[in-house]
């Protein structure tokens, strides 16, 4: 049951940029501002009118461009990068993006944030009419529908390739001309524009715009596909949106406090969930603390609402990195002793919410609860930012198995008796879309809340799924 010590993992992020001198430094700093959204491998492919460029590794951004090997790309004016957290089609430097194909035509390199969910589907027609694949990624299948396509003009052939694969997916696409950028009809992940100077940025995230220094433009629109060349910039639809379903744990969980999501801060949304979080679900005790780092906005809104102070209770070793995710039980356990410590004269003989953003597999939760006793912490009593996640994702996020949930078997009550608190409490999912406060009209207002009761924004097939778990998913 206790799986592993790790919460949720978002698959990866995108960043380019077409005008600009320096365009692979520029992506450089650009992924680092979004490694948080994936820390096993990076990519950077850059073009200079006549060729398309690519270095990519394994590990982290510095880890990987630390020792001058962007020196290995030429210069260009255009550049795409990725920072890749493995979901679907695993690990493996196969499939480290940005993916880089050849052809009488040309080249293309593809960068992807989220899952396809009929990739499995077209792999195999794919393959039953000729295709060789090089790698396991979702994200190959859309260069060879892109190939096939009876269209003459790049962009056309895009665009048909695009009606045909379905679920989660942000594509920035560099050829030797031009850069392409499309989200899906949904917009299930986070895409925006920026400008930098006479040059265009698009990245996942806002924050990259702030560390680059660009200036955000707006969102790219669902089912909406921009084509940016030296002439500039132009905006089509290729799939009309009608079911607006952005990833509810982009707000959460995801995306960095200070990047704004289609129009919200992060950060203030955070906020907002602890603040709502004390309304409903009310508590005696002494000290609030948050779970670093993605928990820690939540609870100071906690904390300013119940009146109860904030303290930092827990603090995070920010040079354990990836190497905490250990496979035995007992080493795992030592992992979350690595990476979270209590502060003892904190919570000594205190009363102590903690407040965290999700509970996933229930492992980190226990091991904190039971770190913050052995500190001497009289009670523990448990807030979570969100409702219980008991439905698996298969839009870009490491959780696509019942099992692997421990609110998909367990209840709240069991939950709390399995994890050592005192009480535990989950914001309700009115609270939870109230507290953000999309300006969307709908229950919902315009998020994906699959991970919560179920209801998946688009179809699920049944190849995505595992075996056992077809019964359990509308598919």
């Amino acid at each position: 049951m206790f799986a592993e010590i790790k919460g949720l993992n978002e698959e990866c992020g995108v960043f380019g940029i077409w005008g600009h001198e320096t365009a692979s430094q520029i992506t450089y700093y650009g992924l680092h501002s979004l490694q948080h959204r994936g820390q096993e491998g990076a990519g950077v492919a850059v073009t200079n009118g006549e060729k398309v460029s690519v270095v990519k590794g394994t590990g982290l951004v510095t880890e990987i461009f630390g020792h001058g090997e962007l020196n290995q790309l030429h210069n260009g004016r255009g550049a795409i990068g990725h920072v890749r957290y493995a979901t679907a089609g695993g690990g493996g430097y196969e499939n480290v993006q940005p993916l880089h194909f050849r052809s009488h035509e040309g080249s293309i390199a593809l960068a992807h944030n989220g899952n396809i969910v009929n990739a499995n589907a077209l792999k195999h027609q794919l393959e039953s009419q000729g295709s060789i694949f090089q790698s396991t990624s979702d994200t190959e299948v859309l260069a060879h529908l892109i190939k096939r396509s009876g269209y003459r003009l790049l962009k056309d052939k895009l665009k048909n390739a695009l009606t045909m694969v379905k679920g989660a997916y942000a594509f920035v696409i560099l050829t030797e001309t031009e850069m392409m950028v499309a989200l899906d009809p949904n917009g299930l992940r986070p895409l925006s524009i920026g400008r930098m100077g006479d040059a265009y940025v698009v990245a996942s995230e806002t924050c990259a715009f702030d560390v680059v220094g660009a200036v955000y433009e707006r969102d790219v629109e669902p089912g909406e596909l921009i084509v940016i060349n030296d002439e500039g910039m132009t905006s089509e639809k290729f799939s009309l949106s009608n079911n607006r379903a952005i990833c509810s744990m982009e707000y959460i969980y995801f995306s960095r406090p200070d990047s704004n999501v289609d129009g919200i801060n992060v950060h203030s949304a955070r906020k907002n969930l602890g603040k709502q979080l004390a309304i409903e679900t009310p508590v005696e005790a002494d000290v609030i603390t948050g779970v670093p780092d993605s928990s820690i906005s939540a609870a100071i809104g906690f904390a300013e609402q119940s009146g109860i102070p904030y303290e930092l209770g827990l603090i995070k070793n920010r040079y354990v990195g990836r190497t905490f995710i250990q496979p035995s039980q007992e080493l795992r356990e030592q992992g979350v002793k690595m990476k979270l410590s209590p502060v003892r004269k904190i919570v000594e003989g205190k009363r102590v919410v903690m407040v965290d953003d999700s509970i996933v597999r229930g492992t980190t939760s226990r091991r904190i609860v039971s770190m913050l006793r052995e500190a001497g912490a009289t009670e523990v009593h448990v807030r979570i930012s969100s409702p219980p996640i008991k439905n698996p994702c298969f839009y870009g996020i490491d959780t696509s198995t019942h099992e692997e949930l421990i609110a998909s078997t367990y209840s709240v009550e069991e939950i709390r008796k399995l994890i050592g608190a005192d009480t535990l409490e989950f914001l309700s999912p009115e609270g939870m879309v109230d507290a953000i406060g999309r300006p969307y009209e709908g229950k919902y207002r315009g998020q994906c809340m699959a991970c919560f009761n179920g209801q998946y924004p688009t179809e699920i097939y049944p190849d995505t799924v595992l075996p056992h778990e077809k019964e359990e998913v509308n598919c």
